[in-house]
């Protein structure tokens, strides 16, 4: 395989886990899995948000795996093992699945590099260098990897990120968030779940970021929206929000009011201690009337079903509000909706 592109090699940290949140993944079909690439000559190991859980003590959702061996490779190794794959779509971008035993499907996805970048999606190669492959990754709390001997490999300095609760992008900020701006929605995100204070924000990172902004309104409203959804119940929602909005003025991309009240979202968001707030509810805070949600309807491609119930909060609350003080009108219109 060629390699498109040079690095000075980097001696990576390690980290060894045993925990039973790890152990537990090791089901009879994940074993065949591992002896399988073994016995071809090939590595897997387990990548990004799932390595990231298990440093945190969480049981991993969904577990993706990364390797060294290429689509075509990996493609030949199951056809001779006559084990099935699903998804053939994924290869263009490296990612082969296959079901074990047919009880059990694994995402492996090849080693690469972003050769060709828009900001908005990247042409990729495919490398055997797992140092290459982490730098590319948005966070350096998302670029680690797991062998499946248990030892965390740390090429960005990720470990030591996660435990001091820092949220950072890996290498240069700029070139990460201008490889794909959505990574400006996805640094507030984690922030918010990653974070051990509310306002400690990295005042370079929002410089980076303030000077991409533009390049959100570019990026489908879709995208932005299954970021920003998670953003506004998320951990530390309200903070995060007036940062985005505030300082680095996203308003205008995320199709959000530039005169919103960040005051009415943070009341809502609040309530989220004692309600599990749907983000259409939370959302609908940041507008006055319907013309505001039909700009950001537009924008974000929310769905009619979360349409229709911001436009039941936005009526109820017009109604409501000339009635009852701020508290009470926001107990009123959770209780009426859930």
């Amino acid at each position: 395989m060629k390699e498109v592109k040079s690095i000075n090699p980097i001696t990576p940290k390690t980290k060894h886990i045993a925990t039973n949140n790890f152990k537990e993944l090791f089901t009879p079909e994940l074993i065949k899995l591992s002896d399988l690439f073994k016995q071809s000559g090939y590595e897997i190991r387990i990548a990004g948000g799932a390595v990231r859980d298990l440093l945190m003590g969480k049981k991993p959702v969904d577990v993706d795996f990364a390797s060294d061996a290429t689509p075509q490779q990996m493609i030949d190794m199951f056809t001779k093992e006559n084990i099935r794959m699903l998804h053939k779509k994924g290869e263009e971008h490296g990612t082969i699945t296959c079901r074990i035993n047919d009880k059990e499907n694994f995402e492996i996805t090849t080693l690469r590099i972003d050769v060709i970048c828009d900001g908005r999606r990247a042409e990729v190669q495919f490398t055997t260098n797992w140092q290459l492959d982490a730098f590319r990754r948005d966070l350096t709390i998302n670029s680690l990897f797991l062998k499946l001997d248990g030892t965390v490999v740390d090429y960005t300095n990720g470990i030591e990120d996660l435990e001091n609760r820092r949220v950072v992008f890996s290498g240069d900020a700029e070139k990460r968030i201008q490889e794909d701006f959505l990574r400006i929605l996805r640094y507030f995100r984690f922030y918010g779940r990653i974070a051990d204070k509310p306002n400690d924000f990295d005042p370079n990172i929002l410089d980076s970021i303030k000077r991409n902004a533009y390049g959100l309104g570019d990026i489908s409203g879709e995208r932005i929206w299954t970021e920003l959804k998670k953003i506004a119940v998320g951990r530390f929602a309200s903070p995060v929000m007036k940062v985005m909005l505030e300082e680095c003025k996203l308003n205008k991309y995320l199709g959000i009011p530039e005169n919103c009240s960040l005051d009415h979202f943070e009341k809502v968001v609040t309530l989220n201690d004692i309600n599990d707030l749907m983000p259409a509810t939370s959302i609908s805070a940041l507008f006055s009337n319907n013309d505001d949600l039909m700009r950001f309807h537009k924008r974000c491609k929310i769905s009619n079903a979360e349409k229709g119930l911001c436009e039941i909060i936005i009526n109820s609350r017009d109604y409501l509000e000339e009635k009852l003080n701020d508290d009470l009108l926001y107990l009123v219109i959770i209780y009426l909706i859930f």
